[in-house]
């Protein structure tokens, strides 16, 4: 997901400087939220995209943020999960 989330960053910030059809910010935010977080912050960084945007400047590193801790906490947590 984080080479999706990257490469789209790139794809959009292409589309833009040509004024073709743009992927939308929802699209961009879930991408994000399954899982493209890194790879969506690094793509704003490369390519200098969506960095003016404040929801974009501080939704996505809060995103990255937010997993990491679930990811702790289910990590952590003392239940467990058993598949059959």
């Amino acid at each position: 997901m984080n080479i999706i989330g990257f490469a789209s960053m790139g794809i959009d910030k292409k589309r833009a400087q040509r004024s073709a059809f743009r992927i939308p910010e929802a699209t961009l935010f879930a991408i994000a939220l399954i899982g493209g977080s890194l790879g969506s912050i690094l793509g704003m960084r490369v390519f200098h995209h969506k960095t003016k945007h404040w929801y974009f400047k501080f939704g996505m590193p809060l995103i990255l943020i937010l997993q990491i801790l679930a990811a702790t906490l289910l990590y952590f947590s003392p239940l467990e999960f058993k598949f059959m």
